[in-house]
């Protein structure tokens, strides 16, 4: 499986972008696809998650109610809309995949390359 990150961009606070992770090869109904960034000079983050098969979802509680995670099987990719943004939601984004049910990033074993968002204030 790989994974191809695109839609990053500077945008105004207030603004919004949306992401797109694009995956080649097959994803089985048990994966779990997942966002996650890296602000500068930060560790990086969970963002978003949602399992390939269901519409269940997960949200870091700083971008709840702001950006949703969505999918396009037939398309094979991954989104994640983002509203409202801030300068603090700055950084680079990264999609992953995984199997687990899971908030960390160490048990996601497919990285895309990340893409960039800026959030000006």
């Amino acid at each position: 499986v790989q994974l191809q990150a695109s839609g990053g961009g500077l945008v105004q606070a207030g603004g919004s972008l949306r992401l797109s992770c694009a995956a080649s090869g097959r994803l089985y109904s048990s994966a779990v696809m997942a966002w996650f960034r890296q602000p500068p000079g930060k560790e990086r983050e969970f963002v978003a998650l949602t399992r390939w098969s269901r519409d269940s979802t997960l949200y870091a509680g700083s971008v709840k109610g702001r950006f949703t995670i969505s999918r396009a099987s037939a398309e094979n990719t991954v989104y994640l809309q983002m509203n409202s943004l801030k300068p603090e939601d700055s950084g680079v984004y990264y999609c992953a995949r995984g199997i687990q049910w899971s908030t960390q990033g160490d048990e996601y074993n497919y990285w895309g390359q990340g893409t960039q968002v800026t959030v000006s204030s």
